[in-house]
């Protein structure tokens, strides 16, 4: 295992244990070791790693600026998955930050991009995340279909997401019957 493996795999049990600056500190020293071995898409997921870290911190611009750098390595490397996920972090990133605009296009360019690699897991999840992000915004109705549209994409539903599964089918058939 390299140096910046090593780093990166206690960053995660860093991370994992709520150590948020060291996991970044040991995310910063892996994201050095990869630049320098020209590993470039380990380097960006460092920089997501921090992104992530910094949301939790609620340190805003700091995660937006670490996740905005890593989406475009990915980008340019044409790494659609991680682009994807990196777009679907920026729309977190951004709904935390109150800038809904900026939240809402950074979740349909990640729906997009899972929907152009074939991941209707990951994007359901964010179609899920957006539909929440619509019903706040006032979006009532745009949201509840993009809520539950995601609902229906994922594979592998959690116990909540199936028990909001079976409300929103009864919900259906209520309103379906004019009840």
């Amino acid at each position: 295992m390299s140096e910046a493996q090593a780093l990166q795999e206690e960053g995660l049990r860093l991370f994992q244990e709520g150590l948020y600056d060291e996991a970044a500190r040991r995310f910063s020293e892996a994201l050095e070791h990869y630049a320098e071995e020209g590993k470039e898409t380990e380097a960006a997921e460092m920089l997501n790693n921090l992104g992530v870290i910094r949301r939790k911190q609620e340190r805003w611009e700091e995660a937006a600026e670490a996740v905005e750098e890593a989406k475009r390595i990915f980008a340019r490397l044409g790494d659609k998955e991680r682009e994807a996920q990196a777009w679907g972090n920026l729309g977190g990133i951004y709904a935390s930050m109150g800038k809904r605009d900026k939240a809402l296009e950074a979740w349909q360019a990640a729906i997009g991009l899972f929907a152009e690699i074939g991941d209707e897991d990951k994007q359901g999840e964010t179609m899920m995340s957006l539909g929440i992000a619509l019903f706040k915004d006032g979006r009532r109705q745009e949201g509840l279909a993009a809520y539950q549209a995601g609902l229906q994409m994922v594979k592998h539903p959690t116990t909540m997401q199936q028990v909001t599964r079976v409300l929103m089918t009864i919900q259906a058939k209520l309103f379906g019957l004019g009840l």
